[in-house]
């Protein structure tokens, strides 16, 4: 088992040697490089997404430049538990959860600690505030987490078909091999990903970018005078294709009041 996981991590992190140089070369030439963060970003991020080694690099991507480092400290660090196992107990009978579902739960931890981070300082934001009792210490988390479980989860199940996330869960079941492997994509999330369009041929946006689109949606107000009276008008801005697809998926109304 060690020398398969060392095995699989090598041969991982050169596929994505390979793939970052491309992109390090492609914005080094004179002759129409990529240019803006976003762009490369994109380029970027569908390498990391399928390769799933970001843990072992440090990227730095400015406007017009692209460059990456191994981190081979990283990789130090996760080859001294190739071939470790862990033990996972539960106090639950095997009717109440079963040793599949045990360790599926002991896997979701690590969706909470992504939760505390994404609504504390990626997505959300939700501003720090400062508590000096239990209750409201333990109100205030519960708090944050109904604003992730109820917005942000549910916001990226309903956009996962325009996102680089997988929507067919009944498709990517049956090619994970078990439940400590990883997951692997379903041929529409793979080919969705491949092509960076998806399926009515619109670009696909991470969660965050498809935030920072939605926000430039605005309201304006228009002042102007006929005659001797004066008007105050408000119109939304016309939402782009992109942006009316999520609108619809989020069945959000643009129906406003005066």
């Amino acid at each position: 088992m060690a020398a398969e996981r060392k095995k699989n991590r090598e041969e991982l992190l050169q596929a994505t040697e390979k793939e970052l140089d491309k992109i390090v070369a492609a914005t080094s030439i004179k002759a129409r490089p990529p240019k803006g963060e976003d762009n490369i970003g994109v380029r970027v991020g569908k390498v990391l997404f399928y390769l799933n080694v970001e843990m072992f690099l440090n990227i730095e991507i400015e406007e017009n430049s692209f460059s990456y480092q191994i981190n081979q400290s990283k990789v130090d660090e996760k080859a001294v538990l190739d071939g470790l196992y862990i033990i996972i107990r539960t106090s639950l009978d095997e009717e109440t959860l079963s040793a599949t579902n045990t360790v599926k739960a002991d896997k979701n931890l690590s969706q909470a600690e992504q939760a505390f981070r994404s609504y504390k300082t990626v997505d959300l934001k939700v501003s720090a505030i400062y508590h000096y009792t239990a209750e409201r210490v333990k109100a205030h988390i519960f708090l944050c987490m109904l604003s992730y479980s109820y917005v942000e989860s549910h916001m990226r199940e309903i956009l996962a078909p325009r996102l680089f996330d997988e929507d067919d869960w009944e498709a990517a079941a049956p090619r994970k091999e078990s439940v400590v492997s990883s997951a692997k994509k379903s041929e529409k999330a793979k080919n969705q990903g491949n092509k960076n369009r998806t399926s009515d041929n619109l670009p696909v946006h991470s969660f965050q970018k498809l935030l920072d689109d939605l926000a430039t949606i605005v309201k304006n107000i228009i002042s102007t005078t006929i005659g001797s009276k004066s008007f105050v008008l408000e119109k939304i801005s016309q939402p782009t294709a992109i942006q009316q697809r999520a609108i619809d998926l989020l069945r959000i109304s643009m129906i406003y009041t005066h």
